[in-house]
């Protein structure tokens, strides 16, 4: 882990189910389903998936009576698996109607998602639906969650902004002897729909403590300005991510662009990487991808890192990039039990280079090393241990005796947790820098 300590930006604490976010709180890492929550199987096994990957939370869609229906039973089919994860609902345009018609679902869920800018709307027209001047949707929603206890996500799309307040502050601004660009004031747009709505949840009565705010675009430069701007003006948790980041590296990467930008800077409490996955890819991709984030940057560690030169000319074999991927793929496939086991194993380093020039050197810097050969070396593999030689591998089976060290070391080096307490104290994979 970096030494570099990163000052976070103070935050409220909301406790949402087992899970603290904000108030210096370790940055959580969350994710969302794209089952059909009407599928309860689907999405319960989904959900699973996700939570044993690492997330932290779990959101999932709440968008019609079959949907809402499924929710509890969702919920007790977890717990009966033994998976804890808090749920988040999330809602748009009919959330206030789904939550009063289905209560066990409200009950249900650790968190609510509202998007302002379309709660009790048409989804096609966009027009308020029908009902009682005095049902409206917003405060609705807002006091099922003080009903039920439940904190409360703000949760601003550019997509789906408020058109009226975008109207209104248009207008205001065409009024200015120095009109700000149209860019500029939809970004502000977004920063007043959040901390309107989130006012208006105080006044009908929930906590402070109760709300976070998000206002999400998918553009990276547009997102560090929306944020940079938000937390100049309130203190409340906040949930960072791109409204939709894309598909393989490109989601990767605008991801990785806003967030690094903003985390690096002490901004978010939370975070979701929204990847469009492959045909019938692994949902579970930006679970992993967010945890890299914030491992990479220090600050906080998850499973064991491993570094592994990117190779060249003094590498024409393929060997150490099959080594780096081998090791990597064990270390990840054994931290759920090396989780439950000992302390602090999330913190290793494993280093795997190919060739004299850098192999030694980056060796010694992890918890464990191996310096393979490069073109012409010697058929020989040193392994270094905390920062010293210990041993020279050679010959067909090098990939498994470095595994078995690898192993060996874990057992030896970190201490083992009690196996007396209580499973959900055991396996909490988390370190806070």
């Amino acid at each position: 882990m970096s030494a570099i300590i990163i000052k976070r930006r103070p935050s409220q604490r909301v406790l949402v189910g087992k899970v603290m976010l904000g108030g210096g709180a370790p940055i959580v890492v969350q994710s969302m389903t794209n089952t059909d929550t009407a599928d309860a199987e689907a999405t319960t096994q989904q959900v699973f998936e996700l939570a044993k990957a690492g997330s932290e939370l779990v959101r999932i869609t709440v968008n019609t009576p079959e949907a809402a229906a499924q929710v509890a039973r969702i919920r007790s089919r977890l717990d009966s698996m033994g998976c804890d994860v808090p749920l988040v609902g999330d809602f748009h345009y009919n959330g206030h109607r789904l939550l009063t018609d289905y209560p066990d679902c409200a009950q249900a869920l650790a968190k609510y998602r509202i998007n302002p800018g379309n709660v009790g709307r048409n989804r096609k027209s966009g027009k308020l639906l029908a009902g009682h001047p005095e049902d409206d949707p917003f405060t609705m929603m807002i006091e099922t969650a003080i009903r039920y206890d439940k904190p409360v996500r703000i949760g601003v799309n550019w997509g789906s902004l408020d058109q009226n307040l975008v109207v209104r502050m248009m207008d205001e601004n065409s009024r200015l002897a120095q009109p700000r660009e149209a860019n500029e004031v939809t970004r502000a747009a977004l920063i007043a729909s959040a901390l309107e709505s989130a006012q208006r949840a105080e006044q009908l009565g929930l906590a402070h403590n109760r709300i976070v705010l998000s206002c999400k675009v998918s553009d990276v430069q547009d997102l560090i300005a929306v944020y940079r701007a938000l937390t100049l003006q309130c203190d409340y948790a906040l949930h960072l991510g791109l409204t939709e980041a894309g598909m393989g590296s490109k989601g990767i990467v605008a991801s990785t662009a806003a967030l690094a930008v903003l985390l690096q800077e002490g901004i978010g409490d939370t975070i979701r990487i929204s990847l469009t996955p492959e045909p019938g890819g692994d949902r579970t991709q930006e679970v992993l991808v967010g945890q890299e984030i914030l491992q990479t940057l220090g600050m906080r560690a998850f499973a064991p890192m491993v570094t592994a030169c990117p190779g060249c000319g003094r590498t024409t074999s393929s060997f150490f990039q099959e080594l780096a991927q081998s090791i990597q793929t064990h270390l990840r496939t054994q931290m759920p039990l090396w989780r439950e086991q000992y302390e602090g194993v999330e913190n290793m380093t494993v280093a795997v280079m190919g060739c004299v020039v850098n192999g030694p050197g980056e060796s010694k810097l992890a918890n464990i090393g191996i310096s393979l050969p490069g073109s012409g070396e010697s058929p020989a593999a040193p392994i270094y241990i905390d920062g010293e030689k210990a041993m020279t591998l050679r010959g067909d089976d090098i990939a498994g005796e470095f595994t078995r060290i690898v192993d060996d070391y874990v057992a030896r080096k970190y201490a083992r947790r009690n196996s007396d307490a209580p499973k959900s104290l055991r396996s909490i994979p988390l370190q806070s820098v």
